[in-house]
């Protein structure tokens, strides 16, 4: 008998750890799934103001996709100076595919969101 009762408490312990039963309770609701950066979508007024300037990050769309250049060297004070002065916060699909490096320099860049289709 005792081995029984220590078998079912036990297991209830297990359950209760596993969620169990109870999971459905108030509280312990799984998670909902945040929306995170790259699922935002930029309008170009969006993207301007993330211009590099006055203390906002600095972020340039190419092909569609907003990249984060805030962090990157070339891109200090919101300004690609390597290439006259490109400002952050525009559309530079133009640009980076004339420029000598071309598209490779964006794979390693974090991802924000999307440029809305105008």
């Amino acid at each position: 008998m005792k081995k029984l009762a220590l078998i079912l408490g036990s297991s209830a312990m297990l359950l209760a750890a596993c969620g169990g039963e109870d999971a459905t309770d108030e509280g312990d609701a799984p998670d909902q799934e945040e929306t995170t950066d790259q699922d935002r979508t930029f309008t170009m007024e969006e993207l301007s103001e993330y211009d590099g300037q006055d203390g906002n990050d600095a972020y340039v769309a190419v092909d569609g996709v907003v990249y984060d250049v805030t962090d990157v060297g070339a891109w200090a004070d919101g300004e690609h100076a390597p290439a006259g002065g490109l400002p952050a916060g525009h559309d530079h699909t133009e640009e980076i595919q004339s420029s000598p490096h071309g598209t490779s320099v964006l794979e390693d860049l974090p991802t924000v969101g999307t440029l809305e289709e105008e």
